[in-house]
């Protein structure tokens, strides 16, 4: 421990240099900031999407069922037109 603050002491730390690393550190810190606010800005839009998506599954699920019943319909109802259909043929 004792060479490193030999060292230390050894190293000229000119106003410049200190102002050039305040310089840095402040970018440093606006940049984490703004970094900090768009990471919160893509939760609060991924939150937002995800409800979305959650929304549209469900009457994604709900359509589906409908057009299962409408099929099933439809296919009784084609059934039922082919009974008439041969109960007409048979008369004529």
């Amino acid at each position: 421990m004792a060479t490193l603050s030999v060292h230390e002491a050894q190293l000229p730390i000119t106003a410049d240099d200190f102002s050039a690393l305040e310089e840095r550190v402040v970018r440093a810190v606006e940049v984490v900031k703004h970094e900090r606010a768009a990471r919160a800005e893509a939760d609060k839009n991924a939150a937002r999407l995800q409800s979305l998506l959650d929304a549209q599954s469900g009457l994604l699920e709900q359509a589906k069922e409908q057009l299962r019943t409408l099929e099933r319909e439809r296919e009784q109802v084609r059934q039922r037109v082919e009974r008439l259909l041969k109960q007409i043929d048979e008369i004529a």
